[in-house]
């Protein structure tokens, strides 16, 4: 089965960091680009950011733009999300999902998570003091 391991999660206070790591099972990584989503209790799961295959492709959710930053490293078949000054609202499970295709047409599909597959079980992020 392909899908994800996402890692690094766990209780940070408002306004700490944390580093989130996502790693396939199954497959490589170097031939899709990836997406990290969110699901807060009682809510639907929300784009957070996309990366391309080319690293230098990056695209944020208005709500984090400015304090995550998302990267890969295909020599170690990893994306990761480093998150700083986080907030209360940024409690989630976290996820990644993987995409096929050219930038532009992920871009626009960026914070629909019907459009990526090979889900992991998530990490925990609980922001609270």
């Amino acid at each position: 089965q392909l899908q994800f391991v996402e890692s690094g999660g766990g209780l940070v206070q408002p306004g700490g960091s944390r580093r989130l790591s996502c790693t396939p099972s199954g497959f490589t990584l170097d031939v899709y680009a990836v997406g990290w989503f969110r699901q807060a209790p009682g809510k639907e799961r929300e784009g957070v950011s996309c990366i391309g295959r080319s690293a230098d492709n990056t695209n944020y959710a208005d709500s984090v733009k400015g304090r995550f930053t998302i990267s890969r490293d295909n020599s170690k078949n990893a994306v990761y999300l480093q998150m700083d000054n986080l907030k209360p609202e940024d409690t989630a499970f976290y996820y990644c999902g993987a995409i096929s295709g050219g930038w532009t047409l992920i871009q626009s599909r960026c914070a629909n998570p019907e459009f990526f597959g090979a889900w992991g079980q998530g990490t925990q992020v609980t922001v609270s003091s």
